[in-house]
């Protein structure tokens, strides 16, 4: 039985449509599919050792040792109709941080780094509790992001894409649940504040009304971002994004939060338009700024993919998964392309946001890693056309690396 089938309609309605969607389509992909029959027959053997990992790695969280995080969860399991025997712990970071830890023999785990265990309070603990157990209630850990993305199993771009974009859904649900459990933006937006900003002393005092108003001043519907260091900075926070505070902010004005909202159609058609900003449309799209992404996207990748002075089968497939009415031709003029390059990143600067530029370089590392790792030519190729576009280093390491991964 689903565990949805466990809970209200109330609570089944907290889930972004376009997550379930997803969700389901994923579910029914070739490769997901037998990925999923691989790990179903690995752990059917035995216990994987996630438990005992956990307990010789971090600190289990009992309820005598921390007996108000563990009412906490119980208030939080209550609410969202959650039946499983939970366990906590705890584990040394300074980065604030916390994930669900997929069920292993009846048992869910969840961890919290250290310093945001010391920095938040019981108020927005119990939004970011709710939000790791919405990822379990949703069966988020059914698409195994992990295995794919992180090179462990072949996917061409197209598969990488609709997994990247449904993360980003499955985030927007996760959220909802931890709003669910917290029933106050204020909090909501402050837990979120502190993630992005990593603030906590008594110096800054937080206030809402100015933290959307800095949001919004980032004009990220389809309109050139001035700042671009700001706005750099606030999209490289894991995994706090500008998009997931508007998100919210649209889910507490609707029916689901307050009485005489907007309608769950009207919330979701608004998410569709905050999420487009991160959505690969370019690759279809008849716009000139969207032209101008894929004449970038078409030298860059292979750029990137002769950076070692050779292109390999593998990237020749990534290629051809982007642009599939093209062949790949070793006629294609190199020099070439790379003397437009320059010109291909400033068209696209011109024209297009920082959002949609992130999102191009995103894609890119999907070429740099099309030989399950990027060299470092090809990583440092991606740096020179990141700078180009004027997207920091820091995304690129973060794209090439764990960006795709649930938190």
């Amino acid at each position: 039985m689903s565990i949805e089938n466990n809970l209200t309609d109330h609570q089944l309605a907290l889930r972004c449509t376009q997550d379930l969607n997803l969700y389901g389509q994923l579910l029914q992909d070739p490769i997901i599919d037998k990925l999923n029959q691989q790990i179903k027959a690995h752990t059917e053997q035995g216990p994987q050792g996630t438990r005992r990992q956990l307990l010789s790695t971090s600190v289990r969280l009992g309820k005598s040792m921390a007996p108000s995080l563990n009412r906490i969860a119980d208030e939080c399991i209550e609410k969202l109709g959650v039946n499983i025997p939970l366990e906590l712990y705890a584990y040394n970071s300074p980065n604030f941080n916390a994930a669900c830890v997929k069920p292993e023999e009846g048992r869910l785990f969840i961890m919290f780094s250290s310093s945001l265990l010391d920095a938040f309070d019981e108020a927005e603990l119990k939004f970011v509790m709710g939000h790791e157990l919405g990822h379990y209630i949703y069966q988020h850990h059914d698409i195994p992001v992990g295995y794919v993305l992180g090179g462990k199993v072949k996917a061409g771009p197209a598969l990488a894409l609709r997994l990247t974009s449904w993360s980003r859904y499955a985030e927007i649900s996760a959220d909802r649940a931890g709003a669910f459990c917290c029933g106050d933006f204020n909090v909501v937006g402050r837990s979120l504040f502190k993630l992005a900003s990593g603030v906590t002393s008594g110096i800054v005092h937080f206030k809402l009304e100015e933290f959307l108003k800095q949001v919004e001043a980032m004009q990220l519907e389809d309109a050139a971002i001035n700042n671009n260091a700001q706005s750099q900075d606030w999209f490289m926070t894991h995994p706090f994004s500008p998009l997931r505070v508007k998100a919210l902010q649209l889910y507490h004005r609707s029916e689901l939060a307050i009485a005489n909202g907007a309608s769950k159609n009207e919330l979701e058609l608004g998410i569709e338009g905050l999420m487009a900003l991160m959505e690969p449309s370019y690759l279809e799209a008849k716009t000139d700024a969207a032209k101008a992404m894929r004449n970038c996207l078409f030298a860059a990748s292979l750029l990137i993919a002769n950076a070692n002075e050779h292109i390999s089968e593998q990237e020749i497939a990534v290629f051809q998964d982007f642009f599939g009415q093209y062949k790949y031709s070793e006629d294609f003029d190199l020099l070439k392309l790379e003397k437009e390059l320059l010109s291909r990143c400033e068209q696209v600067n011109n024209s297009n946001s920082i959002p949609k530029r992130m999102q191009l370089v995103r894609d890119l590392a999907v070429m740099a890693k099309a030989e399950g790792h990027a060299g470092p030519a090809e990583r440092s190729k991606l740096a020179e056309v990141a700078k180009l576009l004027e997207v920091p280093q820091l995304f690129v390491e973060q794209s090439l690396e764990d960006l795709e991964l649930l938190d």
